[in-house]
């Protein structure tokens, strides 16, 4: 049977993967400047298995806005190609014939507006996680006082612990989606 504190830190534990996952998605929105992250985590079907970028390729960025994939793998360029062009995320790759090249071209305003709404929403999927993490927590702090485990004091002041944890992270998402709009945003 589950304590109560065993409940609260596997809440919170929870709450923090939702937070970092978060931080991860907002890394991969472009913001006119160049960034690994921008295209790292792409899927490439290397011999059949999708594999993501950045472990069949060195990634760097020489210059502000351009990004250069160094494949371990010469063959695997063309495939690279294809991955980045089909993440549809608004760059096109150059193959040179030994490294590929991305230029980041300047955002336009209405694209910059487009990039604030994809991270609003992924902040409020972030923040409907936060909240489903917390509504299983209460069930289980309840269940716990059925049982008899804990009493009706310590139910209502996991419950409220809970609620705390829930508004520092929503507090945390909102923080983090309010700095990458100000970033994409910034011309």
């Amino acid at each position: 049977m589950e304590s109560l504190d065993e409940v609260l830190l596997d809440a919170e534990e929870k709450m923090e993967k939702s937070v970092a996952h978060l931080q991860q998605e907002l890394h991969g929105l472009r913001t006119g400047k160049a960034s690994p992250a921008l295209v790292e985590n792409i899927g490439v079907d290397y011999y059949g298995a999708v594999t993501r970028l950045r472990e069949i390729a060195g990634i760097a960025t020489p210059e502000p806005r351009l990004i250069v994939i160094n494949p371990y793998d010469p063959s695997a360029r063309e495939a690279i190609c294809r991955a980045i062009l089909a993440a549809n995320i608004g760059v096109t790759p150059v193959d040179d014939g030994r490294v590929i090249r991305i230029p980041i071209p300047e955002l336009s305003e209405e694209r910059r507006k487009d990039l604030v709404k994809v991270a609003k929403r992924q902040a409020e999927e972030a923040r409907v996680a936060v909240r489903n993490v917390r509504r299983d927590a209460n069930e289980l702090v309840k269940g716990l006082q059925k049982s008899s485990a804990i009493t009706e004091d310590e139910r209502d002041g996991g419950i409220e612990e809970i609620q705390k944890l829930t508004d520092a992270y929503i507090k945390k998402i909102d923080d983090l989606v309010a700095a990458k709009e100000k970033d994409i945003l910034a011309v």
